[in-house]
């Protein structure tokens, strides 16, 4: 036999469990018919019901004190899923008599119930699945499919009416038992039957009118929402309307007017041209006199033309000659921009070196070598520079000069056409023709003089950007002057610290030869020591005579004992002295083991 999945068990009893309290719910409430309170038997097993299938499956989680395994954490998520729930959860948080989530936890479920979004609140809960699994595992009831069936079978409970009192309720200390007597059928209940189907019929009645009155409200929302947009139309277009009448009657006005204008216009015209018709009549004798004088001034006028053109390709020339020297100080330009930029980053290499100026100072020196090169480059580049600066003010000035006598020439020309303007107004069309081919010539001549001054204009502009470019380069040619000086004045502290340093290892290597000598002496005092460990101290009944001198001892030649190897020598053999900081006199050392001695009482002296 294949054994069955625990788990899977109790999902299925708490599933069934629900559809019964549920469907029990739904009919107690029908029969009873009305609100429902806080005490009524069936409510309160529902809830019981709906506390065990949420517990199915959570996590334990650690606190700081215990253990923890509540369903107020997976609740709390509702409000940041579904915005209305945010009422509920601030409104369980603020309630004065809850100490514990498992109290929030049932009153949250009890005021969703009387709003009847618990449904739609836990569906938003079994959506986020990924969110559920922090709280539950696995196998829980809501993260499976018995989550979901249960969810839809809440909807059922939108039809009942709930009406419970959740502020002085103790919900914290309550057992939830559930009673299975209440779901035992009995005899009553098979003769209700019948009694059930009607229910069912009502209830199918009262849902399908809430779903419609639903509707309803969604449409009246939307007419609505048209009716204020037409509305909205309609006085737009009465104003748009209004003012396109105003504007049909100026628009009629000022037809009237030019209309008006026109006639008198006409009549104007009219005698004018007969007036007119006189005057070329009595010109056109004069006119022939004059032609021979006209002829000589058109010819000085096409002389003066061609003038005005070979200067002005001697312009043009020029400014090709400008413009080439203007790109090759654009490309010096480059070149020294580049040559600054890799100056620039020796400068930050020998900033980020000078922690290490013993191993890389021949490399310093160097690097100053090349810099002094470039800038003596540098400066070359910046004479040319001005050299060329110089030229080209040069050349403006000529091209200044040349445009005033154009300048000069076209206001000669100008104030004689207005002389001729003047006194040939009123000739014959075949003159009106001539001068306004004239006109047209002087036209392109000013177009020409306007290119030229726009052309200078340029031209000075590009001077004034190269002016610039010349302050921008004197200004880092001053930076890098100033880096030199301060490389300097690092080189003379680099000497400086060099000095310190041959100084203390001078001073080091004094002490390593003093240090070497004071152990070479300890050596030879510890080699003494050990050649005199086995010999022992002599009686003083033993030690008659002096050992170097071998000389009996006596009140003048008194006994010196050394403390180290134990010798025994007279005063007059003992006169190495040594000072110490500690005794006022200087104190008597051992010849062989340089030991102090002690002084002791002869054998002859009681």
């Amino acid at each position: 036999l294949a054994v069955k999945d625990p788990t899977a068990v109790e999902r299925a009893n708490l599933l069934n469990m629900a559809k019964l309290s549920i469907k029990g719910l739904i009919e107690s409430a029908l029969s009873f018919g009305r609100t429902l309170d806080s005490d009524y038997p069936p409510l309160q097993q529902f809830f019981v019901v709906m506390e065990h299938c949420l517990k199915h499956g959570l996590k334990v989680r650690k606190s700081f004190l215990s253990y923890n395994k509540t369903i107020w954490g997976p609740l709390e998520l509702v409000e940041k899923l579904y915005p209305e729930a945010e009422e509920i959860a601030a409104s369980v948080r603020d309630l004065p008599g809850l100490k514990t989530p498992l109290g929030r936890a049932r009153a949250w479920l009890r005021l969703a119930l009387m709003q009847k979004k618990m449904a739609d609140y836990l569906r938003c809960l079994i959506i986020q699945r990924d969110l559920l699994s922090e709280f539950y595992e696995y196998h829980a009831l809501m993260m499976e499919e018995e989550g979901a069936v249960i969810v839809g079978l809440l909807v059922g409970l939108n039809v009942i009416d709930a009406n419970l009192c959740v502020k002085g309720e103790d919900l914290d200390s309550q057992v939830g038992v559930i009673d299975f007597s209440m779901y035992l059928k009995s005899d009553d209940d098979i003769g209700g039957k019948e009694r059930n189907v009607q229910i069912a019929a009502i209830l199918d009645q009262k849902n399908y009118v809430e779903e419609l009155n639903r509707q309803l409200n969604s449409t009246v929302s939307s007419l609505h929402a048209r009716v204020d947009s037409l509305e909205k139309s309609n006085t737009k277009l009465i104003e748009e309307l209004a003012i396109a009448k105003n504007n049909i009657i100026k628009l009629q006005e000022e037809n009237h007017q030019l209309r008006s204008e026109n006639t008198l216009i006409l009549m104007k015209t009219q005698h004018h041209l007969e007036a007119t018709k006189v005057d070329v009549e009595a010109e056109l004798q004069t006119y022939k006199h004059s032609r021979q004088g006209l002829d000589e001034m058109y010819n000085e006028a096409r002389r003066q033309l061609r003038e005005e053109s070979q200067l002005r390709q001697d312009m043009e020339n020029e400014l090709v000659v400008q413009v080439s020297m203007k790109h090759e100080i654009e490309l010096a330009m480059k070149l020294l921009e580049k040559d600054i930029h890799e100056k620039q980053d020796t400068l930050i290499g020998l900033r980020q070196q000078l922690d290490e100026v013993k191993a890389i100072n021949m490399e310093m020196y160097q690097k100053l070598q090349v810099s002094e090169d470039a800038m003596k480059e540098k400066n070359e580049i910046i004479g040319r520079l001005e050299d060329k600066t110089n030229q080209i003010n040069a050349t403006m000035k000529q091209l200044e000069q040349r445009l005033q006598q154009a300048e000069k020439a076209q206001m000669e020309a100008e104030a004689e056409d207005e002389k001729l303007k003047q006194e040939y107004v009123n000739k014959s069309e075949s003159l009106q023709k001539e001068f306004s081919q004239k006109e047209k010539q002087l036209l392109q001549l000013e177009t020409d003089l306007k290119i030229e001054k726009e052309w200078r204009q340029t031209l000075e502009d590009d001077l004034q950007k190269e002016k610039e470019t010349v302050s921008h380069l004197r200004i880092e040619t001053q930076e890098i002057i100033t880096l030199k000086k301060e490389f300097l004045k690092l080189q003379e502290k680099n000497k400086q610290l060099k000095r310190i340093c041959q100084d203390q290892e001078a001073a080091l290597q004094e002490l390593a030869s003093k240090l070497s000598e004071s152990k070479l002496k300890i050596e030879d005092i510890k080699e003494a020591n050990k050649a005199l460990q086995g010999q022992v101290w002599l009686k003083d009944k033993e030690a008659t005579h002096c050992k170097l001198c071998e000389k009996e001892f006596s009140l003048s030649k008194r006994k010196h004992h050394c403390r180290n190897c134990g010798e025994i020598f007279c005063n007059a053999c003992s006169d190495n002295e040594l000072p110490l900081p500690s005794s006022p006199k200087p104190v008597r050392v051992c010849d062989s083991c340089h030991a102090i001695l002690i002084q002791r009482c002869s054998s002859n002296v009681p």
